[in-house]
Formats: C-alpha cells, sequence, structure tokens
C-alpha cells in the first residue's frame, strides 16, 4: 500500500517530527506516511530512529520516512536540520513535538530541583529550539505550516508531586502560544499563514503498555495512535482556526 493509493490529504506535504523514535513518533510517522506525506524523523537515538523510519517505510510502501538524528538541545544543530530540510525537499509544513520525558517526587517538600534541570532542558528547551529553528520555514509553506505541542493536563491543575513536570509543560505550552501569537501579527487583516497548536492529554498508552498490563484500565488515557489521527487532523483545518488553541484529548479541569 502506498502514498499515492491511500489518497492520502497530506499529499505534498513535508513534516518534520521530532522525537520520533518513541511510541507516540512512531505511530506519528506510520500516520503522516499514510495520509501522503514526506516525513522527516528526527531522535537523539540513531538505532531507535533507524528501527521508527523502517517501520513506517514498511508499512507503507511507496511513502518517502527518513530519519537524521539531531541534537535538539543545540539550536545552531536544529536550525541546520531545517535548512537541510528545505533545501532538500523545497519546503516545510510541519513540526510535530514529541519529545518528552517524566520525573516526579514522593511529595511536594521533597522535589528534587535535579529533576527541573533534567525536564526544563526536554521539555522547554527542545520546544524554543524547534519553535524558533521553524518558524520562517513555517510561514513559507502557504498556509499550511503547522507547529503542534502535545502537553498534559497538568500543566493546568498541577499536583503536589509533579512540581517540575507540570511547570515544564506549562512553559512550553507558553512559549508555544507566544509563536501563535507571532503567525497572527505577521498575517495581519489575512489572518495567520502558519499555525501553532497544543493537543492536551492525562498520558498516552500503547499496545505494548496493554500486553505488558492486561488488567489495567488506562482510564483517560489517549492512544497513541489516536493522537497520531488529532495531529494530522489539523492539516484539515485553515490556519485561523487551530493557531493558538488547546484542543483538549482529555476533560478540561
Amino acid at each position: 500500500m502506498n502514498a499515492e493509493a491511500n489518497g492520502g490529504s497530506l499529499d505534498g506535504a513535508v513534516i518534520a517530527v521530532a522525537g520520533a523514535a518513541g511510541p507516540a513518533g512512531k505511530a506519528a510517522l506510520l500516520r503522516l506516511a499514510e495520509a501522503g506525506a514526506t516525513v522527516i524523523a528526527a531522535d537523539a537515538d540513531p538505532a531507535r530512529l533507524a528501527e521508527a523510519v523502517d517501520a513506517a517505510r514498511y508499512a507503507h510502501g511507496g511513502a518517502e520516512v527518513v530519519g537524521d538524528t539531531v541534537d535538539l538541545l543545540d539550536l545552531d544543530a536544529t536550525r541546520a536540520w531545517v535548512d537541510k530540510t528545505e533545501k532538500e525537499f523545497g519546503r516545510v509544513d510541519g513540526l510535530v513535538h514529541l519529545v518528552g520525558g517524566w520525573r516526579g517526587a514522593p511529595s511536594f517538600a521533597e522535589s528534587d530541583l535535579k529533576d527541573w534541570d533534567f525536564l526544563e532542558k526536554l521539555l522547554i528547551r527542545t520546544v524554543q529550539h524547534t519553535s524558533l529553528a521553524f518558524h520562517d520555514a513555517l510561514l513559507r509553506s502557504g498556509g499550511r505550516g503547522r507547529y503542534v505541542l502535545v502537553s498534559q493536563v497538568g500543566a493546568h491543575k498541577p499536583q503536589a508531586n509533579n512540581a517540575a513536570y507540570n511547570a515544564g509543560k506549562a512553559a512550553a505550552e507558553a512559549w508555544t502560544l507566544a509563536m501563535a501569537d507571532s503567525f497572527r501579527k505577521l498575517g495581519g487583516d489575512d489572518g495567520p499563514q502558519a499555525a501553532a497548536a497544543i493537543l492536551v492529554i492525562k498520558a498516552l498508552v500503547h499496545d505494548a503498555m496493554r500486553a505488558e498490563r492486561p488488567n489495567a484500565k488506562f482510564a483517560g488515557f489517549t492512544d497513541v495512535k489516536d493522537l497520531a489521527d488529532e495531529v494530522v487532523g489539523l492539516w484539515d483545518r485553515p490556519a485561523q482556526e487551530v493557531n493558538g488553541q488547546r484542543l483538549w484529548l482529555t476533560p478540561e479541569p
């Protein structure tokens, strides 16, 4: 089955996925390839990245899925990734940000600020670098540019034992909404010509988790395949409609 046969809604689009080697990244690669996009996958782990890219290529023969090992904690390296992608493929229509990590504490008073140092890099710095690097390229995509952040409900209802994680997610959301405001202002009377949007979840679940815990309910969790569907759906809606929006995949607190 190839992208052309699928009649994908993203035929001709070039979409980058950061954090592509994790379960959510793998699902996104598969779904984007199925929709017809050329997918540019990035991760810091070259072995896991190669496995994810090969799986997407195998599932959708004829789809163009390439992998780049990129250090997203290096702004210059991130900018070089965007420049390379735009030069090679002629355009960049999206960045799906799936870089994540979690550390918690037994209680608020026992929060370890070393966890903040760790999470600040993963949850905030990578968002800063990808958004700054992709901003102009997304504007050049002719209304199709999308920056997609996946956030978590704790950014809006922080928990005592998740202070560092919740604060990091809240900061990443604020940064993404500032990007959306830039798109709005630069669009002028015509409206934004690119969009930055946030998908908010409680937690993610995938088939391997269900296999490991067959009796678990995973209540309120979002399946990584459903998340991938929501990501693709952002290109079916106009930039003006999704720019600066939080799209809730879990009940809003």
